[in-house]
């Protein structure tokens, strides 16, 4: 055979190796494809490309922002709490204040641990966000856009800022009963959440009225998180959001002996937000997904919040049950691009564990939870265990075929 024939063979034999190996390359590659975590989420009908949720407060305070987060791909938008009468709102400046973990080698800029805040809810007029909502849904039409409310105690006022804001086409409710400060005195926000009767009440109003999804957000500062749960969703919430900030006072400046965050020298109680606040949270998510799995049908729902700032720290909460995770203050923090690295690092940590959607791992790590006493009984069972397994056999009768190497192995001495 001639070199020229040769080479010819040689091609004619190489070109179907060729084919095979694109052939199995195409297959990895339709593989690999669909091996990529799924993030989206689908929650009383609502459905989002990721559960990270904008929570309710400054990043959701216009137009603006609110269409920059859809725009970095956030799940879902929370608006600033709205009311109808944004002039009874009027806000200082300052109104945060900040607490730092020790920084290194002694210095006090540390990273940031903890955030208080005395805002109120939306002091712009209700007819401006109800145009921000408009727009935002002509712009966004497939994008979930949530209208965060609280109203004084009246069934008419309650119901005419339902009517109206739903007509503005956004996809569900969040309803404000737990914001820790301001205006306790008209029956607003916490003063709500911290009354089951009161709660009850204005909820049969609320669902009297709305035909979009109703979210119920809770307060933690409560003996019992789970009682005004339980309330919301038996009067007809779809849904429950855990936690609200925590009622508190930063400190005090001890040079000039006032309280912060410091307005002409005096200040109030806030709400209490950030890192610090996490495995708060959690304690409260987990006592309210242990009441819904045990009370109530898969059909309501959980919206995780506090201290995330990591796709881990998402991935606690959906462990425990929750549908979405909320961030607010660590968008203060770090910028509405944070949905990027949370989206990223919940990814690798569904990578993983071979999880390939969020419902393949939702809740996983709720049975684990039980009573102090269950703890010590299951201790004692397991030491029980171990003696015996050191031991070895206690008698002639307890020799097995299958596990005789092992039984010998467990009786040897060195």
């Amino acid at each position: 055979m001639d070199s020229l024939s040769l080479r010819g063979s040689v091609f004619e034999v190489a070109r179907p190796r060729l084919a095979g190996f694109r052939r199995r390359r195409s297959v990895a590659l339709r593989v690999a494809a669909q091996a990529e975590p799924d993030l989206s989420v689908k929650v009383n009908g609502l459905d989002m490309p990721n559960p990270f949720v904008i929570g309710s407060g400054p990043p959701g305070t216009n137009y603006t922002v609110m269409k920059r987060a859809f725009e970095e791909g956030w799940g879902a938008v929370i608006a600033k709490t709205v009311s109808l009468d944004a002039a009874k709102v009027i806000n200082v400046t300052p109104r945060y204040a900040r607490l730092r973990a020790a920084g290194s080698n002694g210095s006090a800029k540390g990273p940031i641990i903890g955030w208080e805040n005395i805002e109120l809810i939306s002091d712009r007029p209700f007819e401006t966000m109800l145009n921000d909502f408009k727009k935002l849904k002509e712009e966004f039409p497939d994008r979930i856009l949530i209208a965060s409310i609280m109203e004084e105690y009246n069934k008419a006022a309650w119901q005419e800022l339902i009517e109206r804001v739903e007509e503005t086409g956004v996809d569900a409710f969040e309803i404000n009963f737990s914001c820790p400060h301001g205006m306790p005195e008209r029956k607003m926000g916490a003063a709500v959440g911290q009354d089951c009767d009161l709660l009850e009440e204005i909820c049969s109003w609320i669902n009297e009225k709305a035909t979009i999804p109703v979210w119920a957000k809770m307060t933690p500062n409560i003996t019992d998180i789970t009682q005004p749960a339980r309330v919301s969703l038996k009067s007809g919430c779809e849904g429950v959001a855990a936690i609200n900030t925590i009622m508190s006072v930063m400190g005090i400046n001890l040079d000039t002996l006032r309280p912060e965050p410091s307005v002409e020298g005096y200040s109030t109680p806030g709400g209490y937000s950030a890192r610090a606040v996490h495995p708060i949270a959690l304690g409260k998510v987990m006592q309210i997904a242990r009441m819904m799995k045990e009370e109530f049908n898969e059909g309501q729902s959980l919206s995780g919040i506090g201290g995330v700032e990591t796709g881990n720290d998402a991935a606690e909460f959906l462990l425990l049950g929750a549908n979405t995770v909320q961030v607010c203050t660590g968008v203060m923090m770090h910028g509405y691009p944070l949905v990027k690295k949370l989206c990223d690092e919940l990814k690798d940590f569904m990578r993983k564990h071979n999880f390939s959607s969020i419902e393949d791992f939702r809740g996983a790590s709720l049975p684990y939870f039980t009573t102090h006493t269950d703890l010590v009984k299951r201790q004692q069972e397991a030491i029980k265990q171990r003696k015996a397994i050191k031991q070895g056999l206690q008698s002639d009768r307890d020799w097995t075929g299958d596990g005789f190497v092992k039984e010998s192995e467990s009786m040897v001495s060195n």
